[in-house]
């Protein structure tokens, strides 16, 4: 997929030309309301927020920058001026093995994000974060890894947000080792291949629709969607609620997940839960768990599914699809997961 098809993908509806970078002319409406328009920029208005509960309104536009949301603009709301999350797109193009202009290395994974937010309290509606680095663009980078959104923080919130990428589009985390950070994705849109919702927070995607793109490889899987990395004493990692999975590949080309243990938690367990959801022909039905390294076996996590549906649900190998009991299933919900949080209420 090129950077023309993936643009046009999230610029459907006629945006136009991308906005250059431009001061902001973003000003307050009423008390705690900044409005964003083409030719400025998220992040002057961001960096213009002085406390918590403020509100930015982003007009449809194309914003070619990168925006990072402080731990300090708590409950802070980012919203597309429309319902409709393709009028507005925020995208970028850093890589993990980006070099940094100011000669620093490169930018790692985290870095390489088109929208960072440590704001607890958060909450994004009706927006598109993009990532639009592509493989072919760059044979000289390794560091593949170009993530569209990372988030941190407690209780954020993301509804009617698409989130398109490659490689580890939505990278869920944790303000700290020790914090099991809340998050929930309601409505959304989450396309990439390999690893591409991945990181140690406890968050429910509950009615989203993640989309698999076709990967030119020689050899299977041609990625995953998953990439849990739940810290031990974490109950709870991610879940995913009558969703579906669909693909622009063959069918049998990705697995759900692959465990993530990071070297610098080897502790971790992660775990993932997907129930009701609808798995697509995409899904390799007889073996959808794989490893990404062999010190950590996928049948050793808390890898479990609960009455899915569709041609990537079928159970033909059960040794290979752990299933919760009816039991079980009463734990893994949201209400559980977000522990009396309550979001969009």
């Amino acid at each position: 997929m090129r950077r023309r098809s993936l643009l046009t993908a999230v610029a459907a509806g006629g945006l136009g030309a991308l906005a250059a970078a431009a001061p902001a002319s973003a000003s307050p409406v009423g008390r705690r309301v900044l409005h964003v328009r083409p030719g400025d920029r998220v992040q002057d208005a961001v960096d213009a927020v002085t406390g918590p509960g403020w509100t930015i309104v982003v007009h449809p536009g194309t914003y070619r920058e990168v925006v990072n949301i402080p731990a300090g603009a708590k409950d802070l709301t980012l919203r597309g001026a429309t319902r409709d999350p393709r009028a507005a797109v925020i995208v970028y193009d850093n890589a993990n093995g980006t070099p940094r202009p100011d000669g620093s290395g490169t930018y790692g994974t985290a870095g390489s994000a088109t929208f960072t937010s440590a704001a607890p309290g958060l909450t994004v509606r009706n927006l598109t974060l993009a990532n639009d680095w592509l493989r072919a663009d760059h044979p000289e980078i390794t560091g593949t890894q170009a993530v569209a959104a990372y988030v941190t923080g407690d209780r954020s919130y993301f509804e009617r947000v698409r989130l398109l990428a490659h490689q580890d589009t939505l990278f869920a985390d944790t303000s700290a080792l020790d914090a099991f950070d809340r998050h929930c994705y309601r409505d959304c849109y989450i396309e990439g291949d390999v690893d591409f919702v991945f990181g140690r927070a406890t968050a429910v995607f509950e009615r989203c629709h993640f989309h698999t793109l076709d990967r030119d490889v020689a050899f299977k899987p041609e990625g995953m969607v998953f990439a849990p990395a739940t810290a031990r004493a974490n109950p709870y990692g991610f879940l995913a609620v009558r969703s579906r999975v669909t693909s622009g590949a063959e069918d049998g080309a990705y697995k759900i997940a692959r465990p993530w243990v990071p070297s610098y938690e080897t502790t971790a367990w992660p775990s993932l839960v997907v129930r009701e959801t609808e798995l697509g022909p995409g899904i390799d039905a007889v073996a959808p768990y794989t490893n990404m390294r062999e010190a950590y076996p996928w049948q050793t996590m808390r890898f479990r599914e609960y009455a899915n549906t569709g041609p990537g649900a079928v159970i033909t190998v059960p040794e290979n699809r752990p299933q919760l009991t009816v039991g079980e299933s009463a734990l893994h919900t949201p209400a559980t997961y977000l522990r009396g949080w309550r979001p969009g209420a």
